[in-house]
């Protein structure tokens, strides 16, 4: 079974995401920035989702963990819940 760690950030715009990702290819830390400016109650953790697999979270989010490259910041990402920046830490399985 495909499994993937990830991490996110959850903001209410696009222009919001993409400030905060500049700022993180700038050099800032993901974990940081997820603390400070992310809606979901994962920011806590610095945006960690912990494992999970194929198919467990919303088809936008789950498509660019299950198929962008691991280590890099992914997004934005548009769901019902807002603006993702994503980064996933590994993927395992087949």
């Amino acid at each position: 079974m495909l499994k993937a760690r990830a991490r996110h950030i959850l903001v209410p715009t696009e222009e919001a995401c993409n400030e905060l990702k500049t700022r993180i290819e700038g050099g800032e830390d993901f974990a940081e920035v997820a603390r400070a400016s992310s809606r979901c109650p994962s920011g806590k953790r610095g945006g960690d989702l912990g494992e999970f697999p194929r198919g467990a979270m919303v088809p936008e989010f789950d498509e660019a963990v299950f198929t962008g490259e691991v280590g890099k910041v992914l997004g934005p990402i548009r769901t019902q819940f807002g603006y993702h920046l994503v980064e996933v830490t590994s993927r395992s399985g087949e």
